[in-house]
């Protein structure tokens, strides 16, 4: 199965820096979750990360030269590559079966997104066609798209839940 940006259930989180983009997504998560949804996630970062503590075993396998390493405990693991970044579509196919991947970040990339706006914040929406609605305080001035306070999670998640049926629809 080709599990590309196309044949998934996706929708994005977008929006400036300390907008409430993690806060809306934690909320989102947990609001699916009692629905009975599988969810994932993928957080981008424009900012090197590292999930390895310096000196453990598994950083020292890194820092040995191990291309690859995989961490796991009791009821985790975690897989960490040594490689340039990749693109959205290469960390969908490494995600299991879910009922929805909510991505934070990744703005440029073409699936539907709800920006998270600040107060008197530079808009985003008007430059990218696949923002399909706003959440925020205070209604935006430009009312051409659905609008949403900011902790209204059940109406976001009805909102969202509509918009990715649509993508199986098509």
């Amino acid at each position: 199965m080709n599990r590309d940006v196309n044949s998934r259930r996706v929708f994005g989180v977008t929006g400036w820096k300390n907008a409430g983009k993690t806060t809306l997504v934690e909320r989102l998560v947990a609001e699916f979750v009692r629905r009975g949804w599988r969810i994932a996630t993928i957080k981008h970062a424009h900012h090197d990360v590292d999930i390895d503590q310096r000196g453990t075993d598994s950083w020292r396998h890194r820092a040995a030269g191990a291309s690859e390493v995989a961490l796991v405990g009791g009821l985790r693991y975690a897989i960490m590559r040594e490689t340039p970044e990749p693109t959205l579509a290469e960390v969908l196919a490494r995600l299991a079966p879910c009922d929805l991947v909510i991505i934070e970040g990744y703005k440029r990339e073409p699936h539907p997104k709800i920006e998270v706006r600040a107060d008197h914040a530079q808009p985003m929406a008007p430059g990218d066609a696949k923002i399909v609605a706003i959440a925020a305080d205070s209604p935006p001035s430009d009312r051409s798209l659905p609008w949403f306070r900011r902790d209204d999670i059940g109406a976001i998640a009805d909102f969202i839940a509509g918009c990715v049926s649509d993508q199986q629809a098509s």
